[in-house]
Protein backbone atom coordinates (compact mmCIF):
# COMPACT_ATOMS: atom_id res chain seq x y z
CA UNK A 1 0.00 0.00 0.00
CA UNK A 2 2.74 2.37 -0.90
CA UNK A 3 0.89 3.87 -4.01
CA UNK A 4 0.66 7.65 -3.53
CA UNK A 5 -3.38 9.21 -3.52
CA UNK A 6 -3.95 11.54 -5.82
CA UNK A 7 -4.60 15.21 -4.87
CA UNK A 8 -7.69 15.00 -6.61
CA UNK A 9 -10.21 11.88 -7.16
CA UNK A 10 -11.06 12.01 -11.00
CA UNK A 11 -14.29 9.72 -11.43
CA UNK A 12 -13.59 9.75 -14.98
CA UNK A 13 -10.70 7.39 -14.20
CA UNK A 14 -13.09 4.77 -12.38
CA UNK A 15 -16.25 5.01 -13.54
CA UNK A 16 -16.50 2.78 -16.13
CA UNK A 17 -14.51 -0.32 -14.58
CA UNK A 18 -17.23 0.44 -11.68
CA UNK A 19 -20.16 0.22 -13.23
CA UNK A 20 -18.51 -2.77 -15.38
CA UNK A 21 -18.57 -4.86 -12.27
CA UNK A 22 -22.29 -3.45 -11.54
CA UNK A 23 -23.24 -5.32 -14.97
CA UNK A 24 -21.20 -7.91 -14.47
CA UNK A 25 -22.62 -8.91 -11.30
CA UNK A 26 -25.89 -9.26 -12.93
CA UNK A 27 -28.38 -7.63 -10.22
CA UNK A 28 -29.60 -5.13 -12.60
CA UNK A 29 -31.56 -8.59 -13.52
CA UNK A 30 -33.89 -9.13 -10.12
CA UNK A 31 -34.25 -13.15 -11.65
CA UNK A 32 -30.73 -12.92 -10.85
CA UNK A 33 -30.97 -11.55 -7.66
CA UNK A 34 -33.54 -14.18 -6.73
CA UNK A 35 -30.99 -16.77 -7.91
CA UNK A 36 -28.15 -15.51 -6.08
CA UNK A 37 -30.21 -15.09 -2.54
CA UNK A 38 -30.04 -11.41 -2.84
CA UNK A 39 -34.08 -11.05 -2.98
CA UNK A 40 -37.25 -13.52 -1.76
CA UNK A 41 -38.43 -15.47 -5.20
CA UNK A 42 -42.27 -14.02 -3.93
CA UNK A 43 -41.01 -10.64 -3.03
CA UNK A 44 -42.83 -7.41 -4.12
CA UNK A 45 -42.30 -6.30 -7.51
CA UNK A 46 -40.92 -2.62 -8.09
CA UNK A 47 -41.18 -2.00 -12.01
CA UNK A 48 -40.21 1.05 -13.85
CA UNK A 49 -39.84 1.32 -17.58
CA UNK A 50 -36.97 3.94 -19.00
CA UNK A 51 -38.46 6.51 -20.98
CA UNK A 52 -37.11 5.57 -24.15
CA UNK A 53 -35.12 8.89 -25.67
CA UNK A 54 -35.52 9.66 -28.83
CA UNK A 55 -32.10 8.42 -31.54
CA UNK A 56 -32.09 12.05 -32.70
CA UNK A 57 -29.18 13.09 -30.62
CA UNK A 58 -27.14 13.15 -27.39
CA UNK A 59 -29.49 13.19 -24.00
CA UNK A 60 -29.45 16.48 -22.87
CA UNK A 61 -29.54 17.39 -18.73
CA UNK A 62 -33.45 16.42 -18.56
CA UNK A 63 -32.68 12.52 -19.54
CA UNK A 64 -30.35 13.22 -16.55
CA UNK A 65 -32.85 14.55 -14.21
CA UNK A 66 -34.99 11.70 -14.90
CA UNK A 67 -32.40 9.22 -14.71
CA UNK A 68 -30.80 10.38 -11.42
CA UNK A 69 -34.57 10.55 -9.94
CA UNK A 70 -35.65 6.65 -11.37
CA UNK A 71 -32.26 5.31 -10.25
CA UNK A 72 -32.55 6.22 -6.93
CA UNK A 73 -36.39 4.59 -6.87
CA UNK A 74 -34.83 1.61 -8.04
CA UNK A 75 -32.14 1.51 -5.90
CA UNK A 76 -33.80 2.25 -2.67
CA UNK A 77 -36.62 -0.51 -3.37
CA UNK A 78 -34.06 -2.50 -4.62
CA UNK A 79 -32.25 -2.60 -1.31
CA UNK A 80 -35.30 -3.26 0.59
CA UNK A 81 -35.50 -6.49 -0.83
CA UNK A 82 -38.18 -5.92 -3.83
CA UNK A 83 -37.60 -7.69 -6.81
CA UNK A 84 -36.64 -4.45 -8.87
CA UNK A 85 -36.64 -4.00 -12.73
CA UNK A 86 -35.83 -0.90 -14.86
CA UNK A 87 -36.20 -1.24 -18.44
CA UNK A 88 -34.23 0.32 -20.72
CA UNK A 89 -34.63 0.90 -24.36
CA UNK A 90 -34.81 3.49 -26.69
CA UNK A 91 -37.55 5.68 -29.38
CA UNK A 92 -37.08 5.59 -33.16
CA UNK A 93 -39.04 8.55 -33.23
CA UNK A 94 -39.89 8.75 -36.85
CA UNK A 95 -40.74 11.72 -38.02
CA UNK A 96 -37.72 13.65 -35.67
CA UNK A 97 -35.16 11.10 -36.60
CA UNK A 98 -36.50 11.43 -40.49
CA UNK A 99 -36.26 15.05 -40.17
CA UNK A 100 -32.55 15.39 -38.78
CA UNK A 101 -31.55 13.10 -41.77
CA UNK A 102 -33.38 14.73 -44.18
CA UNK A 103 -31.62 18.16 -43.20
CA UNK A 104 -27.81 16.55 -42.89
CA UNK A 105 -28.58 14.77 -46.61
CA UNK A 106 -29.91 18.29 -47.75
CA UNK A 107 -26.92 20.19 -46.00
CA UNK A 108 -23.91 17.94 -47.29
CA UNK A 109 -25.07 15.86 -50.67
CA UNK A 110 -28.02 18.90 -51.84
CA UNK A 111 -30.24 16.44 -51.97
CA UNK A 112 -33.77 15.14 -50.77
CA UNK A 113 -35.02 11.56 -50.08
CA UNK A 114 -37.07 11.31 -52.99
CA UNK A 115 -33.69 12.28 -55.05
CA UNK A 116 -32.42 8.69 -53.10
CA UNK A 117 -35.63 6.71 -52.94
CA UNK A 118 -37.41 5.25 -50.45
CA UNK A 119 -35.13 2.43 -49.69
CA UNK A 120 -31.21 4.03 -49.89
CA UNK A 121 -33.08 6.37 -47.42
CA UNK A 122 -34.00 4.32 -45.22
CA UNK A 123 -30.61 2.48 -45.17
CA UNK A 124 -28.82 6.05 -43.93
CA UNK A 125 -31.83 6.76 -41.07
CA UNK A 126 -30.95 3.54 -39.91
CA UNK A 127 -27.64 3.89 -40.22
CA UNK A 128 -27.84 7.44 -38.26
CA UNK A 129 -30.51 5.51 -35.38
CA UNK A 130 -28.07 2.87 -34.48
CA UNK A 131 -25.20 4.78 -34.37
CA UNK A 132 -27.05 7.77 -32.08
CA UNK A 133 -28.83 4.46 -30.16
CA UNK A 134 -25.21 3.59 -29.62
CA UNK A 135 -24.14 6.63 -27.99
CA UNK A 136 -27.65 6.99 -25.65
CA UNK A 137 -26.72 3.35 -24.31
CA UNK A 138 -22.89 4.78 -23.53
CA UNK A 139 -24.48 7.77 -21.82
CA UNK A 140 -26.76 6.16 -20.27
CA UNK A 141 -24.06 3.42 -18.35
CA UNK A 142 -22.04 6.60 -18.15
CA UNK A 143 -24.26 7.90 -15.52
CA UNK A 144 -24.20 4.67 -13.58
CA UNK A 145 -28.30 3.84 -14.58
CA UNK A 146 -29.20 0.63 -13.23
CA UNK A 147 -30.84 -0.83 -16.01
CA UNK A 148 -31.23 -4.27 -16.61
CA UNK A 149 -29.21 -4.42 -20.16
CA UNK A 150 -30.55 -8.16 -20.90
CA UNK A 151 -34.54 -6.59 -21.16
CA UNK A 152 -33.09 -3.61 -23.96
CA UNK A 153 -35.51 -2.66 -26.57
CA UNK A 154 -35.92 -0.17 -29.35
CA UNK A 155 -39.45 0.69 -30.65
CA UNK A 156 -38.52 -0.32 -34.03
CA UNK A 157 -37.07 -3.69 -33.25
CA UNK A 158 -38.47 -7.08 -34.49
CA UNK A 159 -40.89 -7.71 -31.14
CA UNK A 160 -42.13 -4.02 -31.55
CA UNK A 161 -42.29 -4.72 -34.75
CA UNK A 162 -44.78 -7.89 -34.30
CA UNK A 163 -46.05 -6.07 -31.26
CA UNK A 164 -47.65 -2.82 -33.26
CA UNK A 165 -48.93 -4.77 -35.53
CA UNK A 166 -51.16 -7.11 -33.80
CA UNK A 167 -52.13 -3.88 -31.80
CA UNK A 168 -53.42 -2.38 -35.12
CA UNK A 169 -55.35 -5.43 -36.70
CA UNK A 170 -56.61 -5.77 -32.86
CA UNK A 171 -58.10 -2.42 -32.58
CA UNK A 172 -58.91 -1.83 -36.27
CA UNK A 173 -60.92 -5.51 -35.72
CA UNK A 174 -62.61 -4.49 -32.64
CA UNK A 175 -63.19 -0.70 -34.68
CA UNK A 176 -61.44 1.48 -32.45
CA UNK A 177 -58.86 2.14 -35.19
CA UNK A 178 -60.57 3.29 -39.17
CA UNK A 179 -59.76 5.17 -41.94
CA UNK A 180 -61.26 8.19 -43.27
CA UNK A 181 -61.51 11.67 -44.53
CA UNK A 182 -61.68 14.00 -41.50
CA UNK A 183 -59.62 17.58 -40.95
CA UNK A 184 -56.13 16.89 -39.85
CA UNK A 185 -52.97 19.09 -38.96
CA UNK A 186 -50.69 19.28 -42.00
CA UNK A 187 -47.37 20.19 -41.91
CA UNK A 188 -46.50 21.46 -45.43
CA UNK A 189 -42.52 21.03 -44.67
CA UNK A 190 -42.59 17.90 -43.42
CA UNK A 191 -45.62 16.74 -45.21
CA UNK A 192 -47.32 14.90 -42.96
CA UNK A 193 -49.98 14.57 -40.47
CA UNK A 194 -49.35 15.88 -36.77
CA UNK A 195 -52.03 15.23 -33.52
CA UNK A 196 -53.45 17.80 -32.06
CA UNK A 197 -50.87 17.65 -29.12
CA UNK A 198 -48.12 18.10 -31.77
CA UNK A 199 -49.04 21.02 -32.82
CA UNK A 200 -47.43 24.30 -30.74
CA UNK A 201 -49.04 27.77 -30.44
CA UNK A 202 -46.96 30.72 -31.13
CA UNK A 203 -48.37 34.56 -30.60
CA UNK A 204 -47.68 36.39 -33.43
CA UNK A 205 -48.71 40.35 -34.82
CA UNK A 206 -51.22 39.41 -37.55
CA UNK A 207 -54.18 41.50 -39.16
CA UNK A 208 -57.50 41.05 -38.97
CA UNK A 209 -59.80 41.97 -41.64
CA UNK A 210 -63.46 43.15 -42.25
CA UNK A 211 -64.73 43.10 -45.37
CA UNK A 212 -68.12 42.29 -47.10
CA UNK A 213 -68.22 39.19 -49.97
CA UNK A 214 -69.48 41.31 -52.39
CA UNK A 215 -71.49 44.52 -53.03
CA UNK A 216 -74.74 42.65 -52.39
CA UNK A 217 -74.03 40.98 -49.54
CA UNK A 218 -75.99 42.24 -46.57
CA UNK A 219 -73.44 42.38 -43.77
CA UNK A 220 -69.29 42.21 -43.27
CA UNK A 221 -67.45 39.16 -41.97
CA UNK A 222 -63.78 39.64 -39.85
CA UNK A 223 -61.28 37.25 -40.46
CA UNK A 224 -57.46 36.63 -40.30
CA UNK A 225 -57.44 34.27 -43.19
CA UNK A 226 -59.09 36.46 -46.15
CA UNK A 227 -57.50 33.84 -48.35
CA UNK A 228 -59.31 30.90 -46.96
CA UNK A 229 -62.46 32.79 -47.48
CA UNK A 230 -62.34 31.05 -51.12
CA UNK A 231 -64.04 27.88 -49.65
CA UNK A 232 -66.52 29.21 -47.74
CA UNK A 233 -69.63 27.76 -47.31
CA UNK A 234 -71.50 29.13 -44.56
CA UNK A 235 -71.22 32.12 -42.36
CA UNK A 236 -71.98 32.00 -38.35
CA UNK A 237 -73.41 34.03 -35.99
CA UNK A 238 -74.47 33.50 -32.63
CA UNK A 239 -78.09 33.28 -32.02
CA UNK A 240 -79.11 35.86 -29.63
CA UNK A 241 -77.06 38.19 -31.77
CA UNK A 242 -80.54 40.46 -32.88
CA UNK A 243 -78.58 41.81 -35.72
CA UNK A 244 -78.40 38.79 -37.98
CA UNK A 245 -81.71 37.28 -36.62
CA UNK A 246 -83.38 37.46 -39.72
CA UNK A 247 -80.93 36.24 -41.92
CA UNK A 248 -80.90 32.70 -40.10
CA UNK A 249 -81.79 29.71 -42.18
CA UNK A 250 -81.02 31.99 -45.88
CA UNK A 251 -78.74 31.20 -48.52
CA UNK A 252 -76.89 33.65 -50.27
CA UNK A 253 -75.21 33.52 -53.25
CA UNK A 254 -72.37 35.57 -54.00
CA UNK A 255 -69.35 36.41 -56.06
CA UNK A 256 -66.11 36.79 -54.07
CA UNK A 257 -63.17 37.56 -55.75
CA UNK A 258 -64.35 36.03 -59.19
CA UNK A 259 -65.15 32.81 -57.24
CA UNK A 260 -69.34 31.77 -57.02
CA UNK A 261 -70.11 30.97 -53.37
CA UNK A 262 -73.23 29.40 -51.68
CA UNK A 263 -73.62 30.42 -48.20
CA UNK A 264 -75.75 29.20 -45.81
CA UNK A 265 -77.10 31.60 -42.65
CA UNK A 266 -76.29 29.21 -39.05
CA UNK A 267 -76.53 30.07 -35.61
CA UNK A 268 -74.01 28.84 -33.22
CA UNK A 269 -73.53 29.73 -29.73
CA UNK A 270 -69.77 29.30 -30.00
CA UNK A 271 -69.78 32.50 -31.81
CA UNK A 272 -68.33 35.70 -30.00
CA UNK A 273 -70.68 38.61 -31.12
CA UNK A 274 -67.80 40.75 -29.80
CA UNK A 275 -65.30 39.68 -32.17
CA UNK A 276 -65.05 41.44 -35.42
CA UNK A 277 -68.55 42.36 -36.58
CA UNK A 278 -70.12 39.20 -34.77
CA UNK A 279 -70.25 37.16 -38.60
CA UNK A 280 -67.61 34.49 -39.07
CA UNK A 281 -67.20 33.21 -42.76
CA UNK A 282 -67.07 29.22 -41.80
CA UNK A 283 -64.39 27.45 -44.19
CA UNK A 284 -64.78 23.84 -43.06
CA UNK A 285 -61.96 22.33 -45.11
CA UNK A 286 -59.37 24.52 -42.87
CA UNK A 287 -60.37 25.14 -39.32
CA UNK A 288 -61.28 22.43 -36.32
CA UNK A 289 -63.94 24.65 -35.54
CA UNK A 290 -65.66 25.46 -38.94
CA UNK A 291 -65.01 21.68 -39.34
CA UNK A 292 -67.35 20.53 -36.33
CA UNK A 293 -70.18 23.41 -37.24
CA UNK A 294 -69.99 21.77 -41.02
CA UNK A 295 -70.83 18.47 -39.50
CA UNK A 296 -73.65 19.59 -37.21
CA UNK A 297 -75.29 21.44 -40.48
CA UNK A 298 -74.54 19.40 -43.18
CA UNK A 299 -72.05 21.66 -45.09
CA UNK A 300 -70.04 21.12 -48.35
CA UNK A 301 -66.66 21.29 -47.51
CA UNK A 302 -64.56 22.94 -50.58
CA UNK A 303 -60.39 22.73 -50.14
CA UNK A 304 -59.04 25.53 -51.34
CA UNK A 305 -55.20 24.88 -49.90
CA UNK A 306 -53.12 21.83 -50.77
CA UNK A 307 -50.64 19.68 -49.37
CA UNK A 308 -47.56 22.11 -50.52
CA UNK A 309 -49.37 25.09 -48.93
CA UNK A 310 -50.57 26.70 -52.03
CA UNK A 311 -54.02 27.85 -53.64
CA UNK A 312 -55.52 24.71 -55.64
CA UNK A 313 -55.49 25.30 -59.04
CA UNK A 314 -59.36 25.79 -59.97
CA UNK A 315 -59.85 28.58 -58.25
CA UNK A 316 -58.90 30.93 -61.07
CA UNK A 317 -56.06 33.60 -60.15
CA UNK A 318 -55.54 32.30 -56.99
CA UNK A 319 -54.63 28.79 -58.19
CA UNK A 320 -50.74 27.69 -57.21
CA UNK A 321 -50.15 30.84 -55.06
CA UNK A 322 -48.77 30.68 -51.52
CA UNK A 323 -51.28 31.60 -49.25
CA UNK A 324 -49.38 34.62 -48.64
CA UNK A 325 -49.59 35.38 -52.17
CA UNK A 326 -53.05 35.08 -51.96
CA UNK A 327 -54.13 36.75 -49.32
CA UNK A 328 -52.30 39.58 -50.50
CA UNK A 329 -54.01 39.08 -53.94
CA UNK A 330 -57.69 39.25 -52.47
CA UNK A 331 -56.84 42.04 -50.03
CA UNK A 332 -56.12 44.54 -52.78
CA UNK A 333 -59.06 43.16 -54.67
CA UNK A 334 -61.54 43.71 -52.15
CA UNK A 335 -60.20 47.70 -51.63
CA UNK A 336 -60.28 48.03 -55.46
CA UNK A 337 -64.04 46.81 -55.13
CA UNK A 338 -64.74 49.00 -52.39
CA UNK A 339 -65.50 45.84 -49.90
CA UNK A 340 -62.53 45.90 -47.48
CA UNK A 341 -64.60 48.19 -44.58
CA UNK A 342 -61.42 47.97 -42.69
CA UNK A 343 -57.96 46.09 -41.10
CA UNK A 344 -56.74 46.08 -37.46
CA UNK A 345 -53.81 45.17 -36.26
CA UNK A 346 -54.36 42.21 -33.74
CA UNK A 347 -51.73 39.44 -32.14
CA UNK A 348 -53.11 36.04 -32.55
CA UNK A 349 -51.50 32.63 -32.15
CA UNK A 350 -50.15 30.46 -34.91
CA UNK A 351 -50.24 26.82 -34.79
CA UNK A 352 -47.08 25.83 -36.10
CA UNK A 353 -44.91 22.44 -36.04
CA UNK A 354 -43.81 21.62 -33.26
CA UNK A 355 -40.70 19.72 -35.32
CA UNK A 356 -39.62 22.27 -37.94
CA UNK A 357 -41.68 25.52 -36.68
CA UNK A 358 -43.56 25.42 -40.06
CA UNK A 359 -47.12 27.02 -40.21
CA UNK A 360 -49.70 24.25 -39.54
CA UNK A 361 -52.74 24.24 -42.57
CA UNK A 362 -55.75 22.00 -41.27
CA UNK A 363 -56.58 20.58 -44.25
CA UNK A 364 -59.35 17.80 -45.26
CA UNK A 365 -57.75 14.35 -45.63
CA UNK A 366 -57.96 10.81 -45.76
CA UNK A 367 -56.49 9.21 -43.08
CA UNK A 368 -56.24 6.25 -40.43
CA UNK A 369 -57.73 7.35 -36.98
CA UNK A 370 -58.17 5.91 -32.61
CA UNK A 371 -61.98 6.38 -32.50
CA UNK A 372 -61.11 7.70 -28.75
CA UNK A 373 -65.23 8.20 -28.81
CA UNK A 374 -66.83 4.81 -29.87
CA UNK A 375 -68.21 1.82 -27.54
CA UNK A 376 -65.73 -1.01 -27.53
CA UNK A 377 -67.15 -4.75 -26.28
CA UNK A 378 -63.39 -5.33 -25.19
CA UNK A 379 -64.02 -1.96 -22.75
CA UNK A 380 -67.36 -3.32 -21.32
CA UNK A 381 -69.30 -1.07 -23.41
CA UNK A 382 -67.05 1.99 -22.99
CA UNK A 383 -64.75 4.06 -24.88
CA UNK A 384 -61.24 4.18 -24.68
CA UNK A 385 -61.85 8.21 -23.47
CA UNK A 386 -64.01 6.84 -20.79
CA UNK A 387 -61.43 4.45 -19.22
CA UNK A 388 -58.55 6.47 -19.48
CA UNK A 389 -60.67 9.50 -17.83
CA UNK A 390 -61.76 6.52 -14.83
CA UNK A 391 -58.76 5.08 -14.18
CA UNK A 392 -57.50 8.52 -13.10
CA UNK A 393 -60.51 10.30 -11.12
CA UNK A 394 -60.93 6.41 -8.96
CA UNK A 395 -57.43 7.04 -7.61
CA UNK A 396 -56.31 4.04 -9.43
CA UNK A 397 -53.79 6.53 -11.16
CA UNK A 398 -52.15 9.12 -9.60
CA UNK A 399 -50.48 11.99 -10.41
CA UNK A 400 -47.52 13.64 -8.35
CA UNK A 401 -47.85 16.36 -8.11
CA UNK A 402 -51.40 15.95 -7.62
CA UNK A 403 -52.38 19.28 -9.43
CA UNK A 404 -51.43 17.36 -12.98
CA UNK A 405 -54.62 15.10 -12.18
CA UNK A 406 -56.51 17.98 -13.68
CA UNK A 407 -54.13 19.08 -16.59
CA UNK A 408 -55.11 15.28 -17.77
CA UNK A 409 -58.42 14.68 -17.06
CA UNK A 410 -58.99 18.01 -18.65
CA UNK A 411 -56.69 16.76 -22.37
CA UNK A 412 -58.70 13.78 -22.15
CA UNK A 413 -62.23 15.32 -21.82
CA UNK A 414 -61.81 17.12 -25.05
CA UNK A 415 -59.90 14.64 -26.74
CA UNK A 416 -60.88 14.32 -30.56
CA UNK A 417 -59.97 11.14 -32.64
CA UNK A 418 -56.11 10.90 -33.31
CA UNK A 419 -55.12 10.53 -36.20
CA UNK A 420 -52.22 7.72 -36.30
CA UNK A 421 -51.04 7.70 -39.80
CA UNK A 422 -47.89 9.71 -41.08
CA UNK A 423 -46.80 10.36 -44.43
CA UNK A 424 -43.26 9.89 -43.60
CA UNK A 425 -40.92 7.11 -44.94
CA UNK A 426 -39.22 5.61 -41.20
CA UNK A 427 -41.57 4.13 -38.96
CA UNK A 428 -43.73 1.03 -38.73
CA UNK A 429 -45.26 0.67 -41.91
CA UNK A 430 -49.36 0.95 -41.78
CA UNK A 431 -50.53 -3.16 -41.96
CA UNK A 432 -53.20 -2.42 -44.62
CA UNK A 433 -53.25 -3.63 -47.91
CA UNK A 434 -55.07 -2.74 -51.05
CA UNK A 435 -56.18 -4.11 -54.42
CA UNK A 436 -58.52 -1.73 -56.05
CA UNK A 437 -61.15 -0.85 -54.30
CA UNK A 438 -60.54 -3.62 -51.68
CA UNK A 439 -58.67 -3.22 -48.38
CA UNK A 440 -57.71 -6.24 -46.53
CA UNK A 441 -56.07 -5.01 -42.84
CA UNK A 442 -53.74 -8.14 -41.09
CA UNK A 443 -50.60 -9.48 -40.00
CA UNK A 444 -49.33 -10.58 -43.46
CA UNK A 445 -49.93 -9.47 -46.74
CA UNK A 446 -52.74 -11.83 -48.14
CA UNK A 447 -52.21 -14.00 -50.63
CA UNK A 448 -52.30 -12.79 -54.39
CA UNK A 449 -51.33 -10.41 -56.90
CA UNK A 450 -52.07 -6.72 -57.11
CA UNK A 451 -51.54 -6.29 -53.28
CA UNK A 452 -49.91 -2.89 -52.34
CA UNK A 453 -49.39 -1.75 -48.96
CA UNK A 454 -50.00 1.43 -47.24
CA UNK A 455 -46.82 3.66 -47.56
CA UNK A 456 -48.14 5.50 -44.66
CA UNK A 457 -46.22 5.18 -41.23
CA UNK A 458 -47.67 5.53 -37.98
CA UNK A 459 -47.56 7.62 -35.51
CA UNK A 460 -44.55 7.41 -33.16
CA UNK A 461 -46.65 7.93 -30.06
CA UNK A 462 -48.61 4.46 -31.18
CA UNK A 463 -45.64 2.11 -30.42
CA UNK A 464 -44.21 4.28 -27.60
CA UNK A 465 -47.78 4.29 -25.89
CA UNK A 466 -47.42 0.27 -25.91
CA UNK A 467 -44.18 0.52 -24.18
CA UNK A 468 -44.76 -0.73 -20.52
CA UNK A 469 -46.43 -3.67 -22.29
CA UNK A 470 -44.62 -4.64 -25.26
CA UNK A 471 -41.42 -4.73 -23.55
CA UNK A 472 -42.60 -7.55 -21.21
CA UNK A 473 -43.46 -9.26 -24.15
CA UNK A 474 -46.70 -8.93 -25.46
CA UNK A 475 -48.40 -9.82 -27.49
CA UNK A 476 -47.47 -13.48 -26.06
CA UNK A 477 -48.15 -13.93 -22.18
CA UNK A 478 -45.15 -14.19 -20.82
CA UNK A 479 -43.77 -14.89 -17.36
CA UNK A 480 -42.59 -11.17 -17.31
CA UNK A 481 -45.96 -10.01 -18.31
CA UNK A 482 -47.71 -11.55 -15.66
CA UNK A 483 -44.53 -11.01 -12.74
CA UNK A 484 -43.59 -6.86 -13.74
CA UNK A 485 -47.29 -5.53 -15.18
CA UNK A 486 -48.79 -2.93 -13.98
CA UNK A 487 -45.48 -0.77 -13.28
CA UNK A 488 -45.25 0.66 -9.97
CA UNK A 489 -44.18 4.46 -11.29
CA UNK A 490 -43.68 6.25 -14.83
CA UNK A 491 -40.92 9.40 -14.39
CA UNK A 492 -40.87 12.05 -17.09
CA UNK A 493 -41.87 15.34 -17.88
CA UNK A 494 -44.92 17.13 -17.39
CA UNK A 495 -44.35 18.15 -20.92
CA UNK A 496 -45.65 15.13 -22.48
CA UNK A 497 -49.13 13.83 -20.20
CA UNK A 498 -50.70 14.92 -23.89
CA UNK A 499 -48.26 13.06 -26.38
CA UNK A 500 -47.95 9.86 -24.21
CA UNK A 501 -48.90 9.73 -21.08
CA UNK A 502 -52.52 10.09 -22.40
CA UNK A 503 -51.81 7.34 -25.36
CA UNK A 504 -50.15 4.39 -22.85
CA UNK A 505 -53.11 4.41 -20.56
CA UNK A 506 -55.18 4.33 -23.60
CA UNK A 507 -52.85 1.33 -25.40
CA UNK A 508 -52.82 -0.90 -21.99
CA UNK A 509 -56.79 -0.50 -21.41
CA UNK A 510 -57.17 -1.71 -24.89
CA UNK A 511 -54.52 -4.41 -24.81
CA UNK A 512 -54.64 -6.10 -21.60
CA UNK A 513 -57.10 -4.24 -19.88
CA UNK A 514 -54.60 -3.03 -17.48
CA UNK A 515 -53.53 0.33 -16.22
CA UNK A 516 -49.52 0.62 -17.53
CA UNK A 517 -48.41 2.08 -14.17
CA UNK A 518 -50.00 3.08 -10.77
CA UNK A 519 -48.12 5.98 -10.32
CA UNK A 520 -46.97 9.09 -12.48
CA UNK A 521 -44.41 11.07 -11.24
CA UNK A 522 -43.42 14.40 -12.81
CA UNK A 523 -40.33 16.43 -12.84
CA UNK A 524 -39.94 20.22 -14.56
CA UNK A 525 -38.42 20.85 -17.60
CA UNK A 526 -34.66 21.69 -17.86
CA UNK A 527 -34.76 25.19 -20.54
CA UNK A 528 -31.77 26.81 -22.37
CA UNK A 529 -31.05 29.79 -22.12
CA UNK A 530 -34.14 30.77 -23.74
CA UNK A 531 -36.18 29.74 -21.76
CA UNK A 532 -36.89 26.46 -24.39
CA UNK A 533 -37.63 23.39 -23.66
CA UNK A 534 -34.18 21.69 -24.46
CA UNK A 535 -34.54 19.27 -27.85
CA UNK A 536 -32.48 16.61 -28.79
CA UNK A 537 -33.10 17.27 -32.35
CA UNK A 538 -32.81 20.78 -31.85
CA UNK A 539 -29.25 21.10 -30.49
Amino acid sequence: MNKELDKAYDPQKHEDSIYKKWEDSGFFNPDICVAKGICKKNADTYTVVLPPPNVTAKLHLGHVVMVAVTDALIRYNRMNGKRALWIPGTDHAAIATQNVVEKKLLEEEKKTRHDLGRKAFLEQVNAFAQKTKSNIINQLKKSGASLDWSREAFTLDEPRKKAVTQMFVDMYNEGAIYQGHRIVNWCPRCQSTLADDEVEHKEQNAKLYTFKYDKDFPFAISTTRPETKLGDTAVAVNPDDVRYKEYVGKELKVNFCGVDLNLKIIADKNVDPEFGTGALGVTPAHSMVDYEMAQKNSLEIKKVIDEEGKIINDLGQFGGKTVEEAKKLIVEELKERDLLEKQEDIKNNLSVCYRCDTAIEPLTSKQWFVGVDKKLKKLGNKTLKERAIEVAKSGEIKFVPERFTKRYLDWMENLHDWCISRQIWFGHQIPAYYKGDEIYVGLEKPKGDDWVQDEDVLDTWFSSGMWTFSTLGWPEKTKDLKTYHPTQVLETGYEIITLWVSRMIMMSLFAINEIPFKNVYLHGMILDKHGKKMSKSKG
